[in-house]
Parts: structure tokens; C-alpha cells; sequence
């Protein structure tokens, strides 16, 4: 009987030997770990674990290819912006990228076969091939990519948010950038606000209690009636859609004849889920600035889209339309990975496309984007817009004066973007600004909160936000552009190494309202002032009428830029 136990006892070993010995379902030897899909709170523990998603949840994601020839591309943006060059602003189509920098049609092949191999649905292949659009259960996306998607409780924000628990694997040669829509861990947020109850406005605008309407900005900056953006689009990134009523009440009586296309993405819906501000006054902005334009494009994705996905579905079918030569997003978040990005603010580039970005409204930057977003204005490839306090002389009259706006979001990269080639030498003890890291803001605008605006049908006067300020650029940028045709020469693209030769050149102060004054405290006790030149509150300054018009768009291709 003892030897009959003995011999079960060793059965049992060898049993569980055996087990320990079963592959358990993580990657193969063969498979390819990616990262930054995990976010540190779920890592160091800062978010409780809440249970595993359900296994019949259906996910939306995206697998973002990387681009080749990234040394030729590095190249050939560096010719199409340098005026010397025979190149300069012989942008490229969409065709023409993708042919030389977008994914091969075989690496592309590849990543579609494995994720049907994985029993995802395969849909919307994009004209550039950037991206792989998958949709399939939680178990399938478990087992594709080796991990255990999980609730877990927000660190910081009233609200639970769903993540791998590990970082993703594939068995996949073709290489992979990212995958996106893994996690909701940050999701975008506009970037306008609303006047404290204290608040005591100094403008001198024509809307309702002197609030500036979009046409008084209009008058300030441009001052001229033949330039209105005509010939010209500019497109808008909004998560969520919008009320009508809404757009044409933020007129306040002022006619706007510039046609709005909606562009839905995901599944969105034009229609607002109960909070339009940011997406209205960005059409009201942009449209006050340049009366004229063909079309204002209003990119939609979902309201409650996972950044990660919408960000990068919007972003893309910008760059695959390449209709809108100005853009503009006032939103920010924090990505999983900085870079995901990249490759389609470089075809932005290359194909002729300006991407301005509000900076933020929490004052200087702090190192980190926990709290008000940097991204995407910190990125090298995009135009960062800062704020600034206007005086008017008088209802609908002409610019007077400017101040920092206290609110303006600025400083070194908190992601530590490298600092591009066109922001070199720009560093000195009085603006702070650094010699390694990409500084922010490159220019700015009114953004004090004494704008006009409506949401779901409720509208005052005490707005602001440097949101205000980036779809002013964009409409700016199209007055420019029409000029730029007008003398028989191409749009003008990326516009920030222009910028910069203008703003180090003789000609600045002309050109520019350099705004000299005020700090942009973030009552963390870190703050950067308004000084002579280049700043870390409002960049250059903002736009001196037609004299900056003409500097950026001269009657030949010898322009002083």
C-alpha cells in the first residue's frame, strides 16, 4: 500500500512537472515586443486593478506601419524649405509620398494577412498605407498580441480606463510603429476656457458687452479687405460634433458665407453629445479670419474615442485628402508614445500642410504633461500657438496694443522633442528658452477670455483659450496662401522655418507684434516672462497685417525668408 502511495506521490510530481513544462500563452521566441502601450500608473501599480475586460467586448485598433527612406525624407524636407534650393515648395502628392516614403504595398499585405489570421476584420486601407484598421473581440486582441486587457481605476480622474497588462507582441516580420487604441488612459481635452466671476474685460469688441467677435481679431491682425482666404481650405481636428444653431449664434449677426463640410471618422456623428464650445468656436475662427475660403473641413471622431485611435484616424485622412493646406487642433493629450505620430506630421511637410496647435491655457510648461497636455504642440513638425491679451482702438478698429496672455502654455518640450535645426540660436538668459529641447510657443494670438461664443445654445462673452488662437493662424495662414497663388507661386507648406528667418532677421519688428510684456505663471511658482524677440509666453508675437503677408508671400520666390 506504501509503495502504491509512493508511486501516486511520484505520478503527481511528474504531473505537475509536466504542467510547469506547457508553454503559457505569452509571445513565442519568434514574436516582437513593442512598447509604451503600458502607462506607468498601470505599471507602478498607481492604478488599482479593477478585473479583466470581457472576452466579447469588441475593440477598434489601429496598427501603425513606420515610413522608409527616413534619411531621404529628412533630406527632402530640408530642400523644400530652403529658398536656395531648387526644390523649395515642390511639395508632393499623396501617390508621390507613399511611393517613395509610405509602407510597401507587400509589408502592408503582410500585416493584413496576420490580422485576419487572428480573426480581426480588416477595413479602410488609406491611400498612404500607414495604417492597418482591425476590429475583433478582447480574446482575440489577447491572444494576437500576448497580453490581458484590463479595467483598472484612473490615478487621477474620476473615471476607470482599460490596458493591456503587459507591453504587445506580434509574430510578425514586417515592422510595426505602434498599435493604437490599446488603452484609453488620456483622453483629449479642448483647450479653451471660461472668465473667473471677478473677471474684468478690457476689450473693446463689437459683440455683446464689447466681447470680441471673430471679425474684430480679423480687423486687428489683417486690417485689409482683399484678402479672405479664397481658393484656399482649412480643415479642423474635433472629437465630437456640433450644433449649427451654435456656429451661426457666435456670429452674433455677422454673415459667414464659407461652407462647412463635416469629414466623419469612426463612426462619429456630426451632431453634438452635449458640449460643442471647442468645436464651434473653431469653426467661427477660422472662418472670421479668411470670410472667404472654399471650405471649412470639420474632422469628426467620436466624442468618446480612445486617443490613440481618433487622434490618429484624423490626423491621417488630413494628410490621405490633402485638400486643407492650414489646419488646426485645439486639443491635447497625452499619447502612449510621442513618436506614433511622426510619420504623419512628416507627410503633413511634405506635402505642403501647416499643422497649428493651441499651446495650452495652465501657463509654463512644467516638465510634465500630467495635467495640461503639451502634445502635439511640442512636437517639431507643427506650429505651436500661444495667447496673448489684445487692445483694439475701439469697436472693429485696428490693433492698439498686446500683452502676454497670463494663461499661455510655453516652455521647453515636456517630452523632450530635440530641437529642430530652425530654432537653433534662439536660446538667451533673458526668454530661458533652450538649447537642446524644442521650445514652445512659435507665435501666438488673442486668447484672453473676452471672446463671443455659444455652446448648446447658451453664449457670453468671456471665452478664451489659445483654441481661439490656433484657428486664427489657420484662417491667417490662408490669407497668405491666396496671395502666394496670386503671385504665381506655390502655398507655403510648414511655415515655421519662414518664421524663424523672419523673426532673427532685420525686417522682425515689422512684421511682428513682439509682445514685451507679461509672464505666464502656472501658480506652481515657474513662470516665463515676455521679452524682446523670442519668448517662451508668445513665441515671435502675432501676425503685423499685410506687412507679414508679404514677407511670407512675396510677388517672386526670392522672398526675404
Amino acid at each position: 500500500m506504501g509503495m502504491r502511495q509512493s508511486f501516486q506521490a511520484s505520478a503527481s510530481s511528474l504531473c505537475l512537472l509536466a504542467l510547469c513544462l506547457l508553454p503559457i500563452p505569452a509571445a513565442s521566441k519568434s514574436s516582437r515586443t513593442l512598447h509604451n502601450h503600458v502607462r506607468t500608473a498601470v505599471t507602478s501599480g498607481r492604478a488599482a486593478r479593477i478585473g479583466a475586460m470581457s472576452h466579447s467586448q469588441r475593440m477598434t485598433l489601429a496598427i501603425i506601419l513606420p515610413l522608409r527612406n527616413q534619411s531621404e525624407l529628412a533630406s527632402l524636407l530640408q530642400r523644400l524649405y530652403d529658398p536656395s534650393s531648387p526644390e523649395y515648395h515642390h511639395f508632393l502628392t499623396v501617390s508621390q509620398f507613399t511611393a517613395q516614403f509610405g509602407p510597401t504595398r507587400q509589408d502592408y499585405e503582410s500585416v493584413e494577412k496576420f490580422a485576419r489570421s487572428k480573426g480581426f476584420t480588416v477595413a479602410n486601407t488609406p491611400a498612404n498605407r500607414l495604417l492597418v484598421h482591425i476590429n475583433g473581440t478582447v480574446a482575440q486582441v489577447n491572444k494576437a498580441f500576448h497580453v490581458t486587457m484590463t479595467n483598472y481605476r484612473h490615478p487621477t480622474e474620476k473615471r476607470t480606463f482599460y490596458s493591456p497588462d503587459r507591453e504587445p507582441s506580434l509574430e510578425l516580420s514586417v515592422p510595426v510603429v505602434h498599435i493604437a487604441g490599446m488603452n484609453n488612459f488620456s483622453i483629449p481635452r479642448p483647450k479653451y476656457k471660461r472668465a473667473p466671476p471677478n473677471f474684468r474685460r478690457n476689450a473693446i469688441g463689437s459683440g455683446p458687452n464689447g466681447a470680441y467677435l471673430g471679425n474684430d481679431v480679423r480687423i486687428a491682425y489683417y486690417g485689409g479687405t482683399a484678402l479672405t482666404g479664397s481658393g484656399q481650405s482649412v480643415g479642423l481636428l474635433e472629437f465630437d460634433g456640433y450644433n449649427m444653431s451654435d456656429v451661426t449664434a457666435s456670429f452674433a449677426g455677422q454673415s459667414n458665407s464659407v461652407p462647412i463640410h463635416n469629414v466623419l471618422i469612426d463612426g462619429a456623428t456630426g451632431g453634438s453629445d452635449g458640449d460643442d464650445g471647442e468645436q464651434v468656436l473653431d469653426i467661427v475662427q477660422a472662418a472670421s479670419m479668411a470670410p472667404g475660403l472654399s471650405q471649412i473641413r470639420v474632422y469628426i471622431a467620436p466624442g468618446n474615442s480612445q486617443i490613440g485611435v481618433g487622434d490618429v484616424d484624423v490626423l491621417n485622412q488630413m494628410a490621405t485628402d490633402n485638400i486643407a493646406k492650414q489646419l488646426s487642433c485645439s486639443w491635447g493629450w497625452n499619447p502612449d508614445d510621442t513618436a506614433q505620430l511622426d510619420p504623419i506630421f512628416q507627410e503633413f511637410a511634405a506635402q505642403g500642410q501647416t499643422l497649428f496647435v493651441a499651446s495650452g491655457d495652465a501657463g509654463a510648461y512644467t516638465g510634465s504633461n500630467a495635467t495640461d497636455s503639451s502634445y502635439p504642440a511640442e512636437d517639431v513638425n507643427v506650429v505651436a500657438v500661444g495667447g496673448t491679451d489684445l487692445t483694439t482702438n475701439g469697436a472693429g478698429g485696428a490693433w492698439q496694443s498686446e500683452t502676454a496672455w497670463s494663461d499661455s502654455s510655453g516652455g521647453p518640450a515636456d517630452d523632450g522633442f530635440p530641437i529642430p535645426n530652425w530654432q537653433a540660436g534662439i536660446a538667451n538668459s533673458s526668454n530661458q528658452a533652450s538649447n537642446t529641447v524644442r521650445n514652445v510657443p512659435d507665435v501666438a494670438m488673442e486668447a484672453n477670455t473676452d471672446n463671443y461664443a455659444c455652446d448648446q445654445g447658451t453664449c457670453s462673452g468671456d471665452y478664451g483659450g489659445t483654441s481661439f488662437a490656433a484657428p486664427r493662424w489657420a484662417g491667417f495662414l490662408a490669407l497668405v496662401n491666396q496671395q502666394a497663388v496670386a503671385n504665381g507661386n506655390a502655398t507655403l507648406g510648414f511655415i515655421n522655418p519662414a518664421i524663424y528667418s523672419l523673426g532673427s532677421g532685420p525686417n522682425y519688428n515689422n512684421v511682428f507684434h513682439d509682445i514685451t510684456s507679461g509672464n505666464n505663471t502656472n501658480g506652481k511658482g515657474q513662470s516665463y516672462n515676455a521679452v524682446v524677440g523670442y519668448d517662451l509666453v508668445t513665441g515671435w508675437g502675432s501676425p503685423n497685417g499685410q506687412n507679414l503677408i508679404n514677407a511670407l508671400a512675396p510677388s517672386s520666390t526670392s522672398g526675404t525668408h
